[in-house]
């Protein structure tokens, strides 16, 4: 009997230093009802179940679904773009916003990249599209040159199969090149008198949401690059039309967009080639104030930017 007890107690004994033994390598150790400690781990970037990633048939979430990237919590904005276009609502400068984001103004600062996003406060109705007509008007980017040129590369990659590289809706999947043509509808043809006497909000809305048979291109295109393609749109009707719309005038319709060339920079730089010891602190001032302007940006969008976007 005394024999049984000192085994019993060894067995014991031994359960427990077992159940205390070390991680290694792979092995993790041991633990006693280690679930109640903390959730086994799992493998984010494998799909295969292997030792400690079996719980599918005992949990309402599947491994395959952990391991995808999730989505944003609704209604949460990611840091950056944003920012610069509300900065006046808070009393900030937009060029004080944009240095702030690149993380200037202290040294714990880090740095935000620029992310492109801005809110769209219409829905995905017909009387929302409306409303979105009337109200956005203007492109808060000035034309530019560089902006024209990205403005047609995306044009032609999301568009122009589709509406046409002239923008007549007559793209590959509906012309007589295409000898598999079996396309439901016909694209919109931009150099209709209803498409180029439309507002801009017309452009933005359809890639927002889309229309007909067209789907939405709001997470193929940021928020400047959707711009830039109207900006391009806009270009094929004037060319149509033999108006101009580049960054030297724009005689298609005044209210679609500045030309670069008529609008205000947000801020001007000097190089120190252009300055001397000689200049005086009132002569420097204009030129030092609103440093590192965000690029792309102007006053065009100070004056436009909340209407482009549809914030009332």
């Amino acid at each position: 009997m005394k024999n049984l007890k000192n085994i019993f107690i060894a067995v014991i004994a031994a359960i427990v230093i077992y159940s205390c033994s070390p991680a290694e390598q792979n092995f993790p150790g041991s633990e006693y009802m280690p679930d109640m400690g903390h959730s086994v781990a799992q493998e984010a970037n494998v799909l295969n179940y292997y030792y400690y990633n079996t719980w599918d048939s005992a949990s309402t979430i599947r491994l395959k679904d952990l391991a995808y990237p999730g989505l944003p919590v609704e209604g949460t904005v990611p840091r950056g773009y944003a920012g610069v276009y509300f900065a006046d609502e808070k009393g900030e400068s937009k060029a004080d916003v944009v240095a702030q984001l690149r993380g200037a103004g202290d040294i714990n600062n880090i740095a935000v990249p620029i992310n492109g996003h801005v809110p769209y406060y219409y829905g995905d109705t017909e009387e929302e599209r409306t409303r979105a007509m009337a109200e956005i008007i203007a492109n808060p980017f000035p034309i530019t040159e560089a902006g024209l040129k990205r403005g047609g590369e995306l044009y032609n990659i999301f568009c122009g199969i589709c509406h046409g590289a002239k923008g007549d809706g007559l793209g590959y999947l509906v012309s007589d090149e295409n000898p598999n043509v079996k396309y439901p509808a016909a694209p919109a043809n931009f150099l209709l008198d209803d498409f180029v006497n439309s507002s801009n909000g017309r452009y933005y809305h359809g890639i927002m949401y889309g229309k007909n048979v067209m789907g939405s291109y709001k997470d193929k295109l940021s928020y400047e690059e959707r711009w830039q393609v109207i900006h391009y749109i806009r270009s094929l009707q004037a060319k149509d039309k033999k108006l101009e719309y580049s960054e030297q005038a724009n005689t298609l319709n005044p209210e679609f967009g500045v030309p670069g060339s008529q609008a205000t920079p947000l801020a001007e730089s000097i190089s120190d080639a252009e300055t001397s010891t000689e200049d005086s602190p009132a002569e420097m001032a204009p030129a030092e104030e609103g440093a590192n302007p965000e690029p792309g940006h102007s006053p065009q969008e100070d004056t436009h930017g909340t209407e482009s976007h549809g914030r009332k």
